[in-house]
């Protein structure tokens, strides 16, 4: 069989299983299968896969179709054009929590902020992306999951960051040992009965309770003793949950200025909140 017809063989068979994004995903398992980057796959489309090549990525396609996720099988995903190591202690991270690097970035090149804090760090996509973009930065990432955190220790000893992000165990905003400019947030928001049981991602890095604000309202009530005046909090949220979140932020914060940013997909997806001076 060839690198080809592999590729389109497979491609149909996740396509058949409703597997979303079946060509670029079949294409990541024979890049794995292979060990070899996109540019030497097409150009080796013609070559024959040996029988232990065929075996293995066979058993791959057969790991997704019981849903596994890519990410997890591969041991990889990308994020705001970096490489990140990601396995099933860690929540893998979405494009759209790219926007909260965006807005992060914005506001902290702006104001020219000087420490920042990524709550729930998982992987450390975001707090390596901000450290990369933010070389005078102080970061803080930090997770209650010490698993995570091993994680996270092996993307920012792959990206060159482990002297510029300081790694703390705890929850929430608790392990910060000083107040930040800017504290940012993709905390676990889906409510707890739409937590599919039979998942792969960790239950710890997605449940937020009932009504899927629980943690969010968590920090959002330590925000005063972690962040410094005129300082910003972005948080990440669900569909459907701004009104909820804003309202919050607006019960505990009445002074404070709150804009929400839509994503690419015209959905409500990061809050952002400006302390007054004299909060």
């Amino acid at each position: 069989m060839t690198l080809k017809q592999a590729l389109s063989r497979a491609r149909e068979i996740l396509i058949a299983d409703n597997i979303e994004d079946a060509s670029l995903e079949s294409e990541l398992l024979l890049r794995h299968t292979l060990n070899t980057s996109r540019v030497q796959l097409y150009q080796d489309l013609h070559c024959e896969l040996s029988s232990t090549q065929e075996e293995t990525f066979w058993n791959l396609i057969k790991r997704r179709l019981a849903h596994e996720p890519t990410a997890y099988i591969i041991g990889h995903r990308e994020f705001y054009g970096l490489d990140f190591h990601v396995n099933p202690s860690v929540l893998i991270p979405r494009p759209e929590s790219e926007l909260l690097v965006e807005k992060a970035l914005s506001l902290a090149q702006s104001y020219n902020m000087s420490t920042v804090a990524d709550i729930g760090t998982g992987c450390g996509a975001i707090a390596i992306s901000l450290a990369l973009n933010l070389p005078h930065a102080k970061i803080y990432a930090t997770d209650i999951s010490a698993s995570a955190l091993e994680v996270t220790l092996i993307n920012c000893q792959k990206h060159r960051v482990v002297n510029r992000i300081h790694l703390l165990q705890g929850d929430m905003l608790d392990p910060l040992p000083e107040p930040v400019d800017l504290i940012v947030a993709n905390l676990p928001y889906v409510k707890e009965p739409e937590i599919d049981a039979e998942g792969f991602e960790p239950t710890l890095a997605l449940s937020g309770g009932a009504d899927g604000l629980k943690k969010i309202h968590q920090l959002c009530q330590q925000v005063n003793s972690r962040l410094h005046p005129t300082g910003y909090l972005l948080l990440e949220i669900g569909q459907g949950q701004s009104r909820a979140v804003t309202a919050l932020l607006h019960n505990l914060f009445p002074y404070a200025k709150i804009e929400v940013a839509l994503d690419l997909g015209g959905i409500d997806r990061v809050v952002s909140l400006h302390l007054p001076k004299n909060q």
